[in-house]
């Protein structure tokens, strides 16, 4: 059977534990020479150690793949340029870039830190940027590439404890778009994925009622290499007129996310006034309005 990454060069960002080991695995065994890149810090970020990746990487040879690990963060541009350098100084050119390094600082937001917003804005939404900046000038060499980047519900759809993580998630969906309305004519594509995993970054959702330690319980049924498979298709060339959408992963589930359109409109011929808005334009646009939905009120149905 053919392999869908045959020779591709492929960096996965986050890449020594959970979602992004899964896909740096799969990678692998599709063919494509990987970079594993990841600092090893803690779910927070703090620390590092050399481990994680090299034992992805060590995994994926004695699996017979081709892969080299990267220690850099990529919440700096000069470091996250770094990454890129690895793919083209070892496999002499880069075909595919998955953003999914993250961390977690959950806090109700006004006890929220501003180091807590800034530390979880570096990581996602700048280290998003910082990486695929770096990797858009070869794209644009070679004219063509993928990138698939992290998004979440909690950005999509909204969850409690999490304003930090969830402007993050939501900006990358604005990275993504202006990335495939830019680069499209180079060829180059750009993907979002909104996965459903338990992973150790998921470990930190409280669990002190039986309604959340129901829902953990759930959670933990959908394993990492779940997420994989969507995320090898979008880098491979059978993905070659998908670009700019968002996409869910859940168990043996893929979702397709819509995206903002106008839903409802009033007008007035002579203009609005704020009392005549107040009267006329807020009570009919209200039936439209959107609910101030959770993620797991929207997924009402256990994964399958």
């Amino acid at each position: 059977m053919s392999k869908s990454l045959q020779d591709k060069v492929i960096i996965v960002t986050g890449a020594g534990r959970g979602i992004g080991r899964e896909i740096a695995l799969l990678c692998a065994a599709e063919g494509a020479k990987v970079v594993v890149n990841d600092p090893g810090g803690a779910a927070d970020g703090a620390g590092t150690s050399a481990a994680p990746a090299e034992e992805v990487v060590e995994e994926i040879k004695k699996r017979g793949g081709t892969a080299v690990a990267n220690f850099e963060s990529v919440a700096e541009a000069i470091p996250a340029s770094k990454i890129v350098k690895t793919a083209t100084d070892h496999f002499g050119r880069l075909d595919g870039v998955v953003n999914n390094a993250g961390i977690l600082r959950d806090m109700i937001f006004h006890k929220m830190s501003v180091e807590a917003f800034e530390a979880v804005i570096k990581v996602h939404l700048m280290g998003s940027f910082y990486v695929s900046h770096a990797a858009a000038r070869i794209y644009r060499e070679q004219e063509s590439g993928s990138f698939v980047h992290f998004t979440s519900t909690s950005g999509l759809i909204g969850n409690y404890g999490q304003a930090n993580y969830a402007a993050a998630k939501l900006g990358i969906v604005g990275l993504s778009k202006s990335i495939a309305l830019d680069m499209g004519r180079f060829n180059v594509r750009s993907n979002c994925v909104s996965p459903f995993a338990w992973t150790r970054m998921i470990g930190t959702i409280p669990t002190q009622t039986d309604a959340e330690k129901a829902r953990v319980e759930k959670i933990k049924q959908m394993g990492p290499e779940k997420i994989a498979p969507v995320c090898a298709y979008l880098l491979s060339d059978a993905a070659k007129d998908v670009t700019g959408q968002i996409f869910g992963a859940r168990m043996n589930e893929i979702f397709l996310f819509g995206q903002h359109r106008p839903v409802r409109s009033v007008h007035r011929s002579e203009g609005w006034t704020p009392q005549t808005i107040a009267e006329h334009g807020m009570p009919a646009l209200k039936a439209s309005f959107s609910p101030l939905d959770r993620s797991g009120d929207v997924f009402t149905w256990d994964p399958i």
